[in-house]
């Protein structure tokens, strides 16, 4: 079974910086754009940021530019999200998900649906 398993979130100080995990189960995924999404209660899940299977490609949310840094290790088949200067506002559960289509690479996709694996997420807290 495909599996995607982040870690890496925890509480931090604002200021401060944290870099998740993103671990996938199959080599296939090298193939994929994957991106990091996150989301609070009863807010709709955010785009941060997504990166080409190539690791070419790099885009990121409007909010997170200039501070997180997607990547990703072939070898490892796990991306990274390297997230500096953190603000109380980024407290959110963080999700990374893997997305089939080339558009994805070549485009970038902001939305959830056009993803189609997703990991279990994890808890970044940000204190002021």
């Amino acid at each position: 079974q495909v599996q995607l398993v982040e870690s890496g979130g925890g509480l931090v100080q604002a200021g401060g910086s944290l870099r998740l995990s993103c671990a996938a189960s199959r080599r296939t995924f090298n193939d994929y754009a994957m991106g990091w999404f996150r989301q609070t209660p009863g807010k709709e899940r955010e785009f941060v940021a997504a990166i080409s299977w190539s690791g070419t490609n790099k885009y990121y949310g409007d909010s997170v530019k200039g501070r997180f840094t997607i990547s990703r290790d072939h070898e490892k088949i796990t991306m990274y999200l390297q997230m500096n200067s953190l603000k109380p506002e980024d407290t959110a559960v963080y999700y990374c998900a893997a997305a089939l289509l080339d558009y994805c690479s070549n485009r970038g996709c902001y939305e959830p649906t056009m993803y189609d694996y997703w990991g279990q997420g994890t808890q970044v807290t940000v204190s002021s």
